[in-house]
């Protein structure tokens, strides 16, 4: 007697089924559901739990809880406005209270010594330039002395302020152009200062600013950072910066208003960890930005 595989042998007991027969539908194969199957089966309105997610139970009802049906999702934190007239207020009666003798760093006797510091300042500290500029200025009283100075010197007595190859050519080629188009004479207006080579509207700011007395708005990094942190402006742009604030800041208040944001943006609202535990300003200050704080 030939011998009888062992699947020949397990299908003796199953239903002998007539040939064009299909299996019946409702035995489905190793136990699988089809997918129909399952959304038919799904309750209307389940969403499908993360892959690996861990089943979330149930919250237990407190003794004052209200029914699901009955909750409300609590709204979301108003954020400050802008043009809160209220708060901009407070922010500037606080800094005048915190710096009431702000003034610019820099020393100077005349509109051309602050001129020539401020294009000095740029990608350096206002101390360093304070150390540099009294030994030029002795040595290169004017702007004639100045576009005539011989290049390797000038470079030489600048090196320290860092990038002085492209400064001493700055500033040789402004003061012939001071000679040459207001007499040896730094101007008074935005458009004839922005005009010299090297001046944009931050220097011709703080020359306007603290030279003149005319209200100028300067906008360094202190200022766009800590502005923006007030939620005072969203720009990034210097420019769109400065305009922003003009419209929101008094107009007799745009010289100081620049200094009392620098001072603050050195001794508290710093760039990487601002110390906002310390900060007067903090009931009126959103904090746009900030990651984390001392």
């Amino acid at each position: 007697m030939a011998r009888r595989s062992p699947r020949s042998r397990r299908n003796d007991t199953a239903k002998t089924r007539l040939p064009g027969k299909r299996r019946p539908q409702s035995t489905p194969r190793s136990g699988r559901v089809k997918p129909s199957a399952r959304r038919a089966l799904k309750p209307a309105g389940a969403r499908h739990a993360p892959q690996g997610a861990r089943p979330r139970a149930a919250r237990p009802a407190g003794p004052g809880a209200a029914p699901a049906a009955a909750r409300v999702r609590r709204p979301r934190a108003v954020r400050y406005r802008r043009s809160d007239s209220e708060r901009v207020a407070a922010v500037l009666d606080q800094l005048d209270r915190l710096y009431p003798h702000a003034q610019t760093a820099l020393t100077f006797q005349s509109p051309l010594q602050l001129l020539i510091a401020t294009i000095l300042s740029a990608q350096c500290t206002d101390a360093r330039v304070n150390q540099v500029t009294p030994g030029l200025f002795a040595r290169y009283p004017d702007a004639r002395t100045l576009a005539v100075a011989k290049r390797e010197d000038l470079e030489e007595m600048i090196r320290s302020t860092g990038f002085f190859r492209n400064k001493a050519k700055s500033i040789q080629t402004c003061c012939r152009d001071l000679v040459e188009r207001h007499g040896g004479e730094v101007p008074r207006t935005m458009e004839e200062l922005t005009a010299l080579p090297g001046v944009g509207r931050k220097t011709a700011n703080v020359v306007l600013g603290n030279a003149f007395g005319i209200p100028g708005l300067v906008v360094d990094t202190h200022v766009g950072r800590v502005s923006k942190r007030l939620s005072l402006t969203d720009q990034d742009d210097p420019v769109k910066v400065e305009h922003a604030l003009m419209a929101i800041v008094p107009r007799e208040r745009w010289t100081v208003f620049s200094h009392w944001l620098i001072l603050h943006g050195r001794r508290v609202c710093v760039a990487r960890k601002p110390r906002c535990s310390i900060c007067p300003l903090a009931p009126h200050c959103p904090r746009v930005g900030v990651t984390s704080a001392a």
